[in-house]
């Protein structure tokens, strides 16, 4: 990513001269933002006297960050919009919201001025994000200079653009200036990608720019003095040069073609040569040209342009006092990061050749989609709706995975593919009114919270008629009224602690009807015998449904517990396929091809539909654990939904043959690719630390998000599985139970798990909490350190977390890291997640965190982690442009001297 541009010091006074004032043209469709500029302020908005461009607060587009200025000083030498600013020193994304047209074309341009505004002389450095996706790295820490410009041409694939300041480390992000400007989408066109700006220059020996009114875009043009030294000469005119708007569509401004270089020695080319660093840069350059001399009879002027050897125009004779603008309409490289363009004099030719402005552009690919627009446009209405302030809630809801919002998870599937919120838990929010109705636009929307709130009203029908909802909690809130059927029917709802919620219309308050009082006093016992009658009836068709649903299977509001009350053999009924044996054999090519094995059985290969691939475990005759596990896991699974979890897709039920059959999760299980056995790629600490997120994650929903909640009991690195993109998927549920909310903290089982990964404390009292699963994924978060094994009788403490003690007297932690890391890892994150492990496998449950503190600990570490890569990234992508030998001091500026 190119870093942002850097400013060269203008003259006020010569700027008020050369920028050719014109009366203020229409700026319909700018937008012109003064960060940090008060909303109440009398001036706002006002015109900046220099350009006449309207500049008004920023405070309507982004809701949150402080206001600063710079020192009183240095005001002096800066334009009005510049001598102020917002910072942002809470939250890791801080996002700004513009309206624009979707498949419009746009100018975007941001200014930074930092000029020590704290007193701290602390020079920032941050991330810039356009929507999803890096856009730049803006960085004070090197060159002197305290401005910085960012400017793009970019075709919005929303109707809303959201640019975002993105720390990358402890500095704190800032901004000047935002400013927008619509631009024909028939110049600037490209095969793919959006344009950031190299330079954009005209050839002038005073140190001034050119910007709006000369330029109707508002393009910031800069004038490069210094070169004008031995190598070239300036000439120029005092007359208009025509721009034909029908021939012309890029439309220079006349400013910039009034003058122009021309080589010193005649017959030597015009030469513009630059390096950069990054050599996979793909440019688009925009050559403007307009013969500005009286010629004599016999003299012509006439030259060839050729770029990095390649000839473009053979011949060329700029017209007369008429501007002409020559592109390449595809991009292109330069060998070795070496960018040459030349204009060569023909031998017919007796004058030298000429160039008036020029525009160099980098191709910028925005790879990561944005979150599907109707599903940003519900949850902003959900925001609004409940005036939630979270700050987290800025930016794409959903991309980048590390700063998703807080509360949300998606369905990420791949770059190109837009996400889609699939869980939105607004627990515990403060949340008042009634149900959103926004909430039914999320079509994808898997699993609800909105318990512990002040909700009224009643529950609405459109939940129960979601397709993708398998979880609904509105518990612990105050609403009323009837039960929508639908919902009852899919027995999605959890719906306690909302005491006037009725099940059926007997529970509803009677309409009022003006009775006498004589006759509501003579049937008042005839009253009370009806409600007896009725609560009879009703405890008894209760007692009928509540047998019933021992012969069906648990709800996500039941609160049976098939594995806890060891039931007798029961029929298995389920709303997932059911499969024949002989479907199952197909499906597998008669048992072919086998991917894994465990205690229940063979897990083999599977395709259904031609396409769907999916694996197939088949209860083993010699299984110990037989049917028993075999129905708990279809128990649990029919109760819950997690992007993190494993999916069932159906079972097979035909006598003694019993098989679950799943969605293919294609890379296996972590444990391979930490050893990199059976040739598995061995992953790196980032992806490592993602793995071990979305891990925690499932766990976290099987201990707050279900009703009841759900304890793994085999939480291990066989057991977290990995799709085509390394998402983490918890597997293996056959061992899992119910545990009680509320009341009991406790549940006794039979001791169950794996040795290595058993909570001790369960081990030697029989009771199980969702801490056991805490301590097991303590123990997996170190192997995920240390790539060593669980338990090893050649070490001489041989259980894993004896071993890390040991070897961590020294202090070092390199002598635990796993080798395979190369030491590619940020040592502060590894710390922090070595810390978090060793703290969920305390010997005290007690002294354990919960799963939703290990959630918050990891994204912080991830985010840690993905900084320090995205700082080398942009070190190793930046592009040096010290070594451009004509200009690449691209800013405008906003300064005056």
């Amino acid at each position: 990513m190119e870093a942002a541009c850097r400013v060269t010091v203008v003259v006020l006074g010569t700027l008020a001269v050369l920028i050719h004032l014109v009366q203020a043209q229409d700026q319909q469709g700018f937008i012109s933002l003064d960060c940090g500029l008060p909303a109440e302020e009398l001036s706002s908005p006002y015109d900046e006297p220099s350009t006449g461009l309207r500049f008004s607060s920023d405070a309507a587009y982004i809701q949150s960050g402080q206001t600063g200025s710079i020192q009183p000083n240095r005001e002096s030498q800066y334009l009005k919009p510049y001598r102020r600013l917002r910072y942002f020193p809470n939250g890791s994304r801080n996002c700004y919201n513009l309206n624009v047209e979707k498949g419009s074309k746009y100018l975007v341009r941001a200014f930074f001025v930092y000029e020590n505004y704290d007193g701290l002389n602390i020079k920032p450095k941050f991330d810039l994000y356009l929507g999803p996706n890096l856009w730049s790295t803006i960085d004070f820490q090197e060159p002197e200079e305290d401005v910085r410009r960012v400017e793009m041409l970019h075709i919005p694939t929303s109707n809303s653009l959201q640019i975002c300041l993105v720390k990358n480390g402890t500095t704190t992000p800032l901004i000047s200036t935002l400013e927008i400007r619509p631009v024909k989408t028939t110049i600037y066109e490209t095969v793919s990608g959006s344009l950031n700006l190299y330079l954009r220059t005209f050839f002038n020996k005073s140190d001034t720019y050119i910007r709006y009114p000369s330029d109707r875009y508002d393009r910031v043009w800069t004038s490069y003095s210094s070169y004008f030294r031995n190598e070239w000469i300036q000439i120029f005119t005092t007359l208009q040069v025509e721009v034909n708007n029908l021939e012309n569509y890029y439309d220079p401004p006349n400013a910039a073609l009034t003058s122009a270089a021309t080589p010193t020695n005649s017959n030597l080319p015009l030469m513009i040569n630059w390096t950069s660093s990054n050599v996979d840069n793909q440019y688009y350059f925009y050559t403007h040209f307009a013969e500005i001399q009286e010629l004599q009879t016999n003299d012509t002027r006439e030259f060839s342009i050729v770029w990095n050897g390649e000839v473009l125009r053979r011949q060329f004779i700029p017209p007369k006092f008429s501007a002409f603008s020559l592109y390449r309409s595809s991009p292109s490289t330069c060998e070795g990061g070496k960018c040459s363009l030349q204009l060569i004099r023909t031998n017919t030719s007796t004058l030298p050749p000429l160039i008036n402005a020029l525009e160099v552009y980098t191709v910028i690919h925005f790879s990561q989609s944005e979150t599907n627009e109707n599903d940003v446009v519900s949850v902003q209405n959900i925001k609004t709706s409940y005036r939630i302030s979270k700050n987290s809630w800025q930016g794409d809801p959903c991309v980048p995975q590390q700063l998703m919002w807080e509360g949300l998870n998606c369905r990420i599937t791949d770059k190109s593919t837009p996400p889609r919120i699939t869980y939105l838990n607004l627990s515990s929010s403060g949340l008042t009114g009634t149900i959103a109705d926004y909430i039914q636009n999320l079509t994808q929307l898997e699993t609800l919270d909105l318990s512990n709130n002040n909700l009224t009203g009643e529950v609405p029908e459109f939940l129960g008629n979601m397709k993708s909802l398998v979880f609904i909690n509105l518990s612990r809130n105050d609403l009323s009224g009837l039960i929508p059927q639908a919902l009852l029917r899919k027995g999605l709802l959890d719906p306690q602690g909302n005491p006037r919620l009725c099940l059926s219309d007997s529970c509803l308050p009677p309409k009022s009807k003006p009775f006498p009082v004589a006759i509501v006093a003579s049937l008042a016992s005839v009253a009370i015998i009806l409600v007896v009658l009725v609560l009879a009836f009703v405890l008894k068709k209760k007692k009928r449904s509540i047998l019933g649903a021992l012969q069906r299977p648990p709800s996500i509001s039941s609160a049976v517990n098939v594995t806890n009350a060891n039931p007798p053999v029961s029929p298995i009924q389920m709303n997932k396929k059911r499969f024949t044996y002989s479907e199952v054999i197909n499906m597998t090519n008669n048992f072919q091809r086998v991917v894994g094995e465990g205690g229940f059985g063979i897990v083999y290969h599977g395709t259904l539909n031609v396409y769907e691939q999916v694996a197939v475990k088949l209860l083993s005759q010699s299984s110990t654990q037989g049917y028993k596990q075999f129905k708990a896991e279809v128990d649990l699974l029919m109760r819950v939904h997690h992007t993190n979890l494993v999916n069932l897709v159906g079972y097979c039920k035909e006598g003694d043959k019993l098989a679950l059959i799943y969605e293919y999760v294609p890379n296996g299980d972590l444990r391979h690719h930490l050893s990199g056995k059976g040739g598995r790629s061995i992953i790196n600490w980032g992806i490592r630390l993602r793995i071990a997120l979305e891990a925690a994650l499932g766990l976290e929903y099987l201990h707050i998000g279900c009703i009841p909640a759900m304890v793994h009991r085999d939480v291990k690195t066989t057991n977290i599985l990995l799709d085509e993109q390394f998402k983490a998927r918890l597997a293996d549920f056959g061992l899992s139970r119910s545990f009680p909310v509320g009341g009991e903290s406790h549940v006794s089982t039979m001791i169950a798990g794996t040795p290595g990964y058993l909570d001790p404390q369960y081990y030697r009292t029989s009771r199980l909490t969702e801490k056991s699963d805490v301590y097991s994924f303590g123990i997996v978060l170190l192997e995920m350190i240390t790539n060593q094994p669980v338990i090893d009788q050649s070490r001489e403490k041989s259980h894993i977390t004896q071993w890390v003690e040991f070897e961590l007297i020294s202090g070092d932690i390199r002598t635990i890291m796993d080798p395979n890391l190369q030491g590619d890892y940020d040592s502060h994150s590894v710390w922090r997640v070595l810390e978090l492990a060793m703290s969920c496998t305390n010997p005290s449950s007690t002294k354990r965190p919960s799963m939703s503190q290990v959630v918050v600990e990891l994204n912080e570490c991830l985010a840690s982690e993905n900084s320090r890569r995205n700082m080398r990234r942009g070190r190793m992508e930046s592009h040096s442009p010290a070594k451009v030998s004509m200009l690449i001091d691209t800013g405008m500026f906003p300064v005056a001297r």
